[in-house]
């Protein structure tokens, strides 16, 4: 995953509303857009505008249903932010390794 992307995604998942959304969707069942804004606070428009944020981070995807549009969470893009998170993780504990060595010697 290259920063941009990154960027996009950890955005994406700052706002508290669409935060919200992604946890509603991690049950993996698609859902449309008014039962995912049910009890948010917004508008169907507000949720929609929280919607197409994600859509633009590639966290979730539209699937046309009839006269309703069904959202489902692509869990791809967050299992390429875990792996950004790892690799800083995995860097951040060498640069510890590497401080308690030269701190024991």
């Amino acid at each position: 995953m290259n920063q941009t992307a990154a960027a996009q995604l950890f955005k994406a998942l700052g706002d508290p509303l669409r935060l919200q959304i992604v946890q509603r969707l991690s049950h993996g069942a698609a859902l449309c857009l008014g039962e995912l804004s049910k009890d948010l606070g917004i508008s169907r428009q507000g949720a929609r505008k929280q919607i197409q944020a994600l859509v633009s981070a590639n966290i979730v995807q539209l699937h046309p249903a009839g006269r309703e549009v069904k959202v489902q969470l692509d869990a791809t893009a967050l299992a390429q932010g875990r792996a950004f998170i790892a690799r800083l993780e995995a860097q951040w504990d060498q640069r510890l390794q590497a401080l308690k060595q030269f701190t024991e010697q």
